[in-house]
């Protein structure tokens, strides 16, 4: 007996070789009892509908190809409580997340749901396929969904290397602005420096002015009384003679 094949929560018969069921389609022969699914013919349309739902698993071991079919054997109340026990340990052993995105939680599911799908269509085959649409659905919902997580994850980058691009473009016009602010406002010092000497120098030439016009007027004032009182003076003298 080889090493089983991909391991899986969906129950399949016992693997044989690839060489043996050729043998058998040539030969013309019935099935391998116990071993091996109708091959020839269907011997139902059970099995048939299982071999589409769940393709046989097919691997290589030496130099031999083995072939491992899906189970048609009905299932059990205890078959069920063994498929949950071993999906809680799978979940376990390969530490599944028990939220958010998980590749391995999802294929554990979808393996389980498989076998519960097997299980089914051996009771009721109509039961099956309508299971069979409700995981296509969900699996092409679950595709979309990725298609469009993975497009608004290429979206986000492009606008973050366009915001980053942006940015550095941003950056580089705010430091030329803020050498230009630095520049006037260098400028507007020198001439608030100027307007200010400007101003004192006013200032003190008003106050210069200022004094000496006191002064003109002090020595107009005085030299007026001066010759106010001369005037008086020479006139008073001149009104004495006559």
């Amino acid at each position: 007996m080889p090493s089983s094949g991909v391991q899986s929560l969906v129950k399949y018969d016992n693997a044989v070789l690839l060489a043996e069921i050729r043998e058998i389609k040539k030969k013309g022969g019935g099935t391998v009892k116990g071993r091996l699914p109708p091959v020839e013919k269907l011997t139902s349309q059970t099995e048939d509908i299982l071999n589409t739902i769940i393709p046989p698993q097919e691997w290589e071991e030496g130099s031999q190809v083995w072939v491992q079919y899906v189970s048609s054997t009905p299932a059990t109340r205890l078959d069920v409580i063994n498929l949950q026990e071993q999906l809680d340990s799978q979940l376990e052993r390969r530490q599944a997340r028990e939220t958010g995105i998980c590749t391995t939680r999802e294929l554990l599911y979808a393996q389980c749901f498989d076998e519960l799908i097997r299980q089914v269509t051996v009771s009721c085959a109509e039961r099956g396929l309508l299971l069979l649409r409700v995981r296509d659905e969900s699996r092409m919902t679950i595709r979309a969904y990725k298609i469009l997580y993975e497009s608004s994850i290429a979206f986000g980058m492009r606008k973050a290397l366009q915001a980053e691009q942006g940015k550095a473009d941003m950056q580089a016009k705010i430091r030329a602005q803020e050498r230009q602010i630095d520049e006037l406002e260098r400028a507007n010092a020198e001439l608030q420096a100027k307007c200010e000497a400007i101003h004192q120098q006013e200032s003190e030439q008003r106050k210069e002015a200022e004094r000496k016009h006191q002064e003109d007027v002090t020595y107009l004032r005085k030299a007026n009384h001066q010759l106010t009182t001369q005037l008086q003076t020479f006139l008073g003298a001149q009104g004495g003679k006559k």
